[in-house]
């Protein structure tokens, strides 16, 4: 195998996304044939070389893991918390591969959330430059007006930097109405802090879809495993091809509860 950057080998391994391999880079946390690799853009063959991560050998996975969860309320989206709250991780039941979340979704919002040991697939969904939509049914204590309506399709200034362009549909009005939100973009509290902007709090949020993926039947706690027709479709979305994309795992829609 010819040489390739260094957290792509990582992201590819499942270790991490490609973002958090340069993060452990630049932290001196990978070394290359017994030597510290600091520099972003080095270069190994994952076949030939010793590449080691925290000190411990990194091998390819067995085999990719694509699945779908929806992550309840009251649970972090991390593998794990220093506060001792529960993680999405804690609901995957009988997963023997080591996954980890493709994005976040913040403590008090739910629905889904794809979880995955391919880091280009990883990379791929949370990537500003796929730009994969994602979208959201959200309850408001108020009804915005119509200027409010445009200002925040139109984008809203957030700590300094405005939000990219977003959908925005009044699905039930009423003095609690819910509103369906389209993002191409995903900062941290994103849609809390638009809505706060605008004056009004966020009282229930929920993801409904990632790009052409939908929550469909799925309970809160449980999770499936993606058909091969929608990992190849995902991959066609984003221009991943894998050698060994025949020996991703997949599964049919049977539902897995958490515990």
């Amino acid at each position: 195998m010819a040489e390739e950057r260094l957290q792509k080998i990582i992201s590819r391994a499942g270790i991490a996304s490609r973002r958090k391999a340069e993060e452990l880079i630049s932290a001196g946390s990978v070394t290359v044939n017994g030597a510290t690799v600091t520099e972003l853009g080095s270069k190994a063959d994952a076949e030939r070389d010793s590449i080691k991560v925290n000190g411990r050998l990194l091998r390819p996975p067995p085999r990719l893991v694509y699945l779908a969860l929806y992550k309840p309320d009251n649970c972090v989206t991390t593998v794990s918390d220093p506060q001792g709250r529960r993680t999405v991780m804690d609901l995957l039941r009988g997963v023997k591969e080591r996954v980890y979340p493709v994005g976040r979704l913040d403590y008090h919002s739910e629905g889904l959330l794809l979880l995955t040991n391919d880091g280009d697939f990883a990379n791929g969904i949370t990537s500003a430059k796929s730009q994969v939509p994602k979208s959201y049914v959200v309850k408001v204590n108020g009804q915005l007006s119509p200027a409010q309506e445009e200002q925040f399709r139109t984008g809203i200034p957030l700590r300094g930097r405005r939000t990219a362009p977003a959908g925005l549909k009044l699905i039930r009005p009423g003095q609690n109405p819910w509103y369906e939100v389209r993002l191409i973009e995903g900062r941290q509290n994103q849609i809390r802090e638009m809505f706060k902007h605008l004056g009004f709090l966020v009282e229930k949020l929920r993801r409904v879809r990632i790009g052409f993926l939908e929550l469909g039947s799925l309970q809160p706690g449980e999770f499936r495993m993606l058909t091969s027709e929608e990992i190849a479709r995902f991959q066609k979305l984003l221009g991943i091809k894998h050698e060994n994309s025949a020996h991703a795992r997949n599964g049919n829609s049977r539902r897995h509860p958490g515990k």
